[in-house]
């Protein structure tokens, strides 16, 4: 830093303040400072920087071995947040989402030094580790159904679920099956929950639910079921996936979809626009969850001890027309 301030022409407290962004640097003696690091070669040293102001800088991140595109947009739109706000990342990932590993996970961010950790929480076993991570350590959770304990930031599923269900109403559909994700899921049973609330305030029939897992194949097999029978007219799907396995299965067994049968999905993945027909489905902000998220963490971090941690926090899902669901025929 003494390097920099003498090439600099300036001392090494405005070195300093250079490098912290202090706002009280003549924007002038900001850039000479700045050639001066370029041409030097100088980098920050993160290690003493941490011994000094005891923080790391660095935000934990609990996510899972997947390829389920709502956790992985989850795990992106955190780490893109963390970024722009000059934090970095470390990822912890586990491969199951039971107790004991997502805690091992949250140990070795605590070894590593992280000021707090965001988990993605897709089950109730994350959200119970994150309760023994050391006291002070402050915690937050994207996802699950908002009953953990400490700040969580997740999409109002049930609402999206009202939305789909609803539209399809609107459109004259006697009623609405149902494809659902896995029940230990929260996120999945909230949108059972929305679905059934919706065709019960409508005074509509309640097919039973037929739940799987999150990919083309379990939507594919429900599908098949659904296909075979007439009364069938309109299909939720808990994702775009589902709905996916859904649409090949209606156009194997000769149903046309949206004239036979309207379906959609639940994510808006970025090829759901590209489904044969063009997906309707209901849209979840991932980069919006992302920097709520880290806001509500930055918050949290903010907190003189004892404080009360701040509120969770819901964002609004919204509904995307396009051409998989019209009126039903006659």
């Amino acid at each position: 830093m003494r390097d920099v301030a003498k090439l600099a022409g300036v001392s090494h407290q405005t070195v300093s303040r250079v490098i912290n962004e202090h706002p009280n640097v003549r924007a002038e003696t900001r850039e000479r400072v700045l050639a001066a690091m370029r041409s030097l070669n100088y980098r920050r040293n993160l290690a003493a920087r941490t011994l000094a102001t005891r923080e790391s800088h660095t935000l934990g991140i609990v996510g899972f071995e997947t390829t389920l595109f709502g956790p992985e947009s989850m795990l992106y739109g955190i780490e893109s947040a963390a970024r722009a706000a000059g934090y970095l990342v470390s990822v912890a990932t586990v491969r199951d989402l039971s107790h004991r590993p997502v805690l091992e996970a949250v140990d070795r961010l605590v070894q590593h030094g992280v000021d707090g950790i965001i988990a993605i929480a897709p089950k109730p076993a994350v959200t119970t580790a994150l309760t023994h991570a050391p006291a002070g350590m402050a915690c937050v959770a994207v996802g699950g159904d908002g009953q953990a304990g400490f700040p969580t930031v997740r999409v109002d599923n049930t609402a999206g679920a009202r939305l789909a269900t609803r539209h399809l109403l609107d459109l004259g559909h006697a009623t609405v099956h149902h494809v659902a994700g896995p029940l230990d899921w929260p996120e999945a049973q909230a949108r059972v929950d929305g679905w059934r609330e919706t065709l019960y305030a409508a005074g509509a029939v309640v097919p039973p639910v037929t739940a799987g897992w999150w990919d083309a194949a379990a939507g594919y097999e429900q599908g098949r079921r659904l296909a075979a029978d007439p009364a069938v007219t309109a299909v939720f799907c808990a994702n775009d996936r589902i709905a996916l396995g859904v649409l090949r299965a209606m156009h194997e067994s000769g149903r046309r979809v949206p004239e036979e049968v309207s379906v959609v999905g639940f994510d808006d993945m970025p090829d759901s626009g590209y489904f044969l027909p063009p997906l309707t489905t209901v849209h979840q902000d991932f980069a919006e969850l992302g920097r709520r998220a880290l806001a509500l963490l930055l918050r949290h971090l903010d907190l003189p001890d004892g404080d009360t941690p701040p509120d969770g926090v819901v964002v609004a899902p919204r509904l995307v027309p396009r051409t998989s669901a019209a009126a039903p025929a006659g």
